[in-house]
C-alpha cells in the first residue's frame, strides 16, 4: 500500500471525546500515524492546567510524531485595522506555541470575517501573516473555508497566496470545503508540489445538498460521495508528497473509543489512496 503521502491525525476527528493534548498524542501514534495536528486551545488548556510545553514536545518526539500544522482562529485577515492588529498579535502566540512544540505551520483560515474581502486585500494582509510566521520560524497556510463569506473557495486561496507576494506562501486544502464552497476539484491538478501545506481529508454524503451540508456531516474517506479517486490522483500527478490530515466533526464517531475511530480514520484514508493509485 503506498506511503507517497504522509497521513496525520487532525484532532478534531477526536475531538468530542475530550481527551486533552496528552491522551491525543498516544491515540494518534498508537492508531499508526506519523504526524499530528492540534488546537491551539486544547494545548492551552494544557498549558492552564499546569503542563509543561517542553514535556509535550518530549511526549510527541517520543512517540515519532512530526507536527506539520495546528488548528488557530486569528483574526488575520478581517478589515478592522484593531481587529486585525490583535489577530496578528495573537498568530504571533500561537505560532510561538507551535515552534515550541517542534511543528512547522499553522492553519490560517478566514475567522473573523463578517462579509466578503477583497482578495489582493486579504493577499497583503497574508503576506503581513507570513512575515510574522518568518520572523518565528512557524508557516503559516492560507486555509479556505467553504461556508465563509471570504476566502471560500480553492482559487480564492490560491491567489492570495499568491498574490502575497512572500516566498514560503502556501495553502490548506480540504475535501469537504471544495465541496461546501462549489470548488472545482479538477483545479488541483493546476497546483504545483509545494502549493498545498496540508491537505485535509474527510468525505461527505450525497444528502444533503452542498449547500446545506455541515461539518457535522462529514464521513470516513470512502463511505461518501466525494471524487477521492481523483483527489489523490490529481494530487500525486501534481508531485505532492505531503500530508494527508484526517479532519472530521462527526458526533457518531465521537460516541466512539478514541483509538477505534483514530485507526478507522487511518486504515480507510490509506484504502482510499491505494484505489486511487491502483495499488
Amino acid at each position: 500500500m503506498s506511503e507517497r503521502f504522509g497521513y496525520c491525525l487532525n484532532t478534531a476527528t477526536i475531538r468530542g471525546q475530550k481527551l486533552g493534548i496528552v491522551e491525543e498524542v498516544r491515540v494518534a501514534a498508537e492508531a499508526g500515524y506519523g504526524a499530528i495536528e492540534p488546537w491551539i486551545d486544547t494545548i492551552r488548556q494544557y498549558q492552564q492546567a499546569g503542563g509543561s510545553v517542553d514535556d509535550l514536545r518530549r511526549r510527541i518526539e517520543g512517540v515519532g510524531l512530526k507536527v506539520p500544522g495546528a488548528i488557530g482562529f486569528a483574526h488575520w485577515i478581517v478589515d478592522d485595522p484593531a481587529d486585525r492588529a490583535a489577530g496578528l498579535e495573537e498568530a504571533r502566540r500561537d505560532m510561538d506555541l507551535v515552534r515550541r512544540l517542534g511543528g512547522t505551520g499553522i492553519a490560517a483560515p478566514p475567522a473573523g470575517a463578517d462579509g466578503p474581502i477583497d482578495p489582493f486585500a486579504a493577499a497583503e494582509r497574508y503576506h503581513a501573516l507570513l512575515e510574522v510566521g518568518e520572523q518565528i520560524g512557524v508557516v503559516p497556510q492560507a486555509e479556505f473555508w467553504g461556508h465563509a463569506p471570504t476566502l471560500n473557495r480553492l482559487a480564492e486561496a490560491v491567489l492570495v497566496a499568491v498574490a502575497s507576494g512572500h516566498r514560503q506562501a502556501c495553502i490548506l486544502a480540504d475535501v469537504f470545503h471544495m465541496h461546501k464552497g462549489g470548488s472545482r476539484f479538477e483545479g488541483l491538478r493546476l497546483l504545483g508540489p509545494e502549493t498545498i501545506a496540508i491537505f485535509h481529508v474527510n468525505d461527505y454524503p450525497a444528502d444533503p445538498p452542498r449547500e446545506q451540508v455541515t461539518d457535522a456531516q462529514r464521513v470516513w474517506p470512502g463511505d461518501g460521495v466525494a471524487p477521492l479517486g481523483q483527489v489523490f490522483g490529481d494530487l500525486e500527478a501534481t508531485g505532492f508528497r505531503g500530508w494527508l490530515s484526517v479532519e472530521l466533526f462527526n458526533p457518531a464517531y465521537y460516541a466512539q473509543p478514541a483509538a477505534d475511530a483514530a485507526r478507522t480514520g487511518l486504515e480507510k484514508t490509506r484504502q482510499a489512496v491505494a484505489e486511487a493509485l491502483g495499488e
